[in-house]
């Protein structure tokens, strides 16, 4: 019982990260996309600020937590389709959503929330975001995949029956 419920967790979890990261994909990133340099860059400083709460990190971290404690808890021998359904899901969620997060979108973040549109000429504007958006996008659309298919194995590794 409580492994299920652990798994039930997990899945939801990590259905909300993937919603989360497909939205800003398909919705937010070409909204914000369509306005004027400054105020890519002013709504981007306040999106990612207003992002870091307890609602988000419960669920990006839960995730990063309860993939590997699920596959943990189903690991029995022989090793069935769903162990090895949550172990590629712990994998690809800590690599592809944790480990880019980490790597390339946060350092991406923090430059963008130190940087002053105020001060800064047009050109110095329209560079700075130059520098960040393509390349932020890009790379969240890698987490948007990795979350994607981490819930996609998740689902298989619930459904499965051995």
């Amino acid at each position: 019982m409580f492994n299920n419920i652990v798994l039930a967790v997990t899945a939801i979890t990590t259905a909300l990260m993937a919603g989360l990261f497909y939205a800003y994909s398909f919705s937010v990133s070409p909204g914000l996309g369509r306005l004027a340099d400054a105020e890519y860059i002013r709504a981007m400083q306040h999106i990612n600020r207003a992002i870091l709460n307890p609602v988000f990190f419960l669920g990006f971290m839960g995730t990063l937590l309860l993939l590997p404690l699920s596959t943990y808890l189903q690991y029995s021998q022989p090793v069935t389709v769903r162990f090895w359904c949550l172990l590629a899901a712990t994998l690809v969620y800590a690599i592809g959503v944790f480990g880019v997060t980490m790597a390339v979108n946060v350092p991406l973040n923090e430059a963008l929330n130190t940087f002053n549109t105020q001060s800064a000429s047009l050109s110095e504007i329209a560079a700075h975001r130059a520098g960040f958006e393509a390349r932020w996008n890009s790379f969240n659309n890698v987490r948007t995949f990795c979350a994607v298919a981490a819930m996609a194995l998740v689902a298989v590794g619930c459904i499965y029956r051995e």
